[in-house]
């Protein structure tokens, strides 16, 4: 049921303007975790998608910018066929309700990722990136904080000492260092099952991708891989991101791909937690935190793998620092 607001009643003349008909079913398809919704419409000849994201909190920019990217290179972006920027309301292409997420199971993974690596390199090598904000050492850093910030000092009420201070400060600067020495290509940001649609024809759709960047070309692949609804064994992980070092003929070898893959995950997933706590505390989104364990447990697989970050595996390690809900 939708909301009777003056938002949802201005979205529904527009709708009827747009589509020239009042004969239309709402059905609100999703949310996410900004403050962007997205309702189905349905009418006699078809169905379309309506974007809502309120200018005061939301651009609708990026969405066409990057949209216009993602399609010009053949992948299967959602077309845009009309825009109200001053209100923030597109209306898209529907590309379905079958999201990638419920489809693959241990069993299936391999066909079902054979199509999501060939988006992942068509994303990787023919998207043009010029122009794209870039994914720079400080917001990196940025990104990093979130995780002492938000998770440590909000939620855990364990901020770092000055010495653990250094010890982040120290780990951060590697997993920087490490994704910057990459190529920099197309990054969507947030390449995972949730925003992958299973599509009849150009298979895969993909979406929320406005926060696309120019940046590591090991990051859409962990985004993949470190799932927040599946974890996959270190052997498959591993035998995965061989395989998308080989299909794109990367010029490094597989040590070093591996070493790649593994920091720009725990950057990511130290990221992701902190990301989660905020949306507790600051946007009162609170189920994010049941998804905290899944991150918390890839973070500490991914140091206690490395000497170079063992003092921070020790520190978090600390039964203080662990999260509060167990892992289903």
């Amino acid at each position: 049921m939708i909301l009777d607001t003056p938002r949802t009643r201005q979205m529904k003349q527009l709708a009827s303007q747009w589509l020239q008909t009042a004969q239309i079913d709402f059905s609100m398809v999703a949310g996410d975790a900004s403050f962007r919704k997205y309702y189905r419409l349905q009418t006699e000849l078809g169905c379309w998608v309506m974007m809502d994201a309120p200018p005061d909190k939301e651009g609708c920019r990026a969405f066409i910018d990057v949209t216009k990217r993602l399609r010009d290179a053949g992948l299967h972006a959602p077309g845009i066929f009309q825009t109200d920027l001053e209100h923030g309301f597109l209306l898209l292409e529907d590309l379905g309700d079958q999201l990638y997420q419920p489809l693959i199971s241990s069993a299936n993974a391999d066909s079902c990722f054979e199509s999501l690596f060939v988006a992942l390199q068509n994303l990787a090598q023919n998207v043009y990136y010029k122009g794209l904000p870039v994914y720079s050492r400080d917001l990196l850093q940025t990104e990093l904080d979130l995780f002492p910030d938000w998770y440590l000092t909000q939620h855990k009420s364990r901020p770092f000492s000055i010495s653990e201070q250094l010890i982040w400060e120290q780990c951060c600067a590697l997993l920087i260092d490490s994704a910057q020495q990459q190529p920099q290509v197309f990054v969507h940001r947030d390449f995972h099952s949730c925003n992958l649609l299973k599509t009849a024809t150009n298979d895969p759709g993909i979406i929320d991708y406005q926060d696309a960047v120019l940046g590591p070309i090991s990051y859409d692949l962990a985004s993949l891989l470190w799932d927040r609804y599946i974890s996959w064994p270190r052997e498959r992980i591993e035998r995965w991101c061989e395989q998308f070092r080989e299909q794109l003929q990367l010029d490094v070898t597989a040590t070093q791909w591996q070493r790649q893959c593994d920091w720009m995950a725990l950057q990511r997933n130290f990221k992701v937690v902190g990301i989660f706590a905020r949306l507790h505390y600051r946007d009162h989104k609170s189920g994010y935190l049941q998804m905290l364990p899944r991150f918390w447990d890839y973070s500490l697989d991914i140091l206690r793998r490395y000497p170079e970050l063992a003092d921070l595996s020790d520190l978090l390690e600390q039964p203080e620092f662990q999260p509060d809900i167990e892992l289903n």
